[in-house]
């Protein structure tokens, strides 16, 4: 992706985020020469991977095969493998109208995936063989505001703003925007984007960047570069 676009798609990002009564944390609109000055006392951002987080998935189309994250917050996994302390993460999404975030899982990571405003939430559910793989002939059943809901392999559920779903390890799902561009919350358990998101398909999780501008913002995955 070039630069340039990535800083267009935080702008337009920003926006829809405030129409919808959110406001990003502080941190979030510092110009890159700030987070590296600050660097020392936001060593929690930066090693928890807080901040913007713009993907094309690698492929290059991101109207067609993306997502825009923003992390909130994020935990410690020490914590959460001892039971105890910061075990939970949270993000702000936007999926654009038709805009594929593909079809994946996580080993460890449990997810609420709710709908904050806008469109339709799509979402394309499978279930896993004994062993937690992709099984194209497997449903299963998720949890919506807390009513459980039965599944068939391949089935897309519908949610509307306000309307939420549980998933799981081993819950396989794509997801979009229908109708629209969709403002969505993701509630976790702690993330961790480098090694916990098992794709169907073998693809990227992150993009590479063309330098044509300088970035108004940095993204978690220019944290290495940047801030050494």
């Amino acid at each position: 992706m070039k630069r340039s676009k990535i800083n267009e798609i935080m702008a337009s990002a920003d926006e829809m985020i405030r129409h919808f009564g959110f406001v990003l944390p502080p941190f979030a609109y510092w110009t890159p020469d700030e987070f590296k000055a600050k660097a020392a006392m936001a060593r929690r951002v930066i090693d928890a991977r807080m901040g913007w987080d713009i993907t094309d998935y690698g492929e290059g189309d991101f109207d067609k095969l993306g997502l825009f994250l923003f992390t909130l917050r994020n935990g410690e996994l020490s914590d959460l493998q001892r039971g105890g302390g910061m075990c939970y993460a949270e993000k702000l999404l936007i999926s654009r109208q038709d805009q594929i975030s593909p079809c994946h899982t996580h080993v460890i990571k449990a997810e609420d995936i709710i709908n904050r405003g806008g469109a339709t939430m799509a979402i394309e559910l499978y279930g896993s063989d004994a062993d937690g793989n992709f099984d194209e002939t497997a449903g299963g059943t998720v949890m919506c505001d807390g009513i459980p809901r039965s599944f068939n392999p391949g089935e897309v559920l519908l949610f509307q703003p306000g309307e939420s779903v549980t998933l799981m390890p081993g819950d396989w799902h794509a997801f979009w925007g229908e109708g629209g561009d969709v403002l969505i919350g993701e509630v976790s358990t702690v993330n961790d984007d480098l090694t916990d998101n098992i794709f169907r398909a073998p693809i990227g999780r992150f993009s590479r960047i063309e330098e044509d501008v300088d970035p108004t913002h940095l993204l978690v995955s220019d944290y290495d570069d940047w801030l050494k």
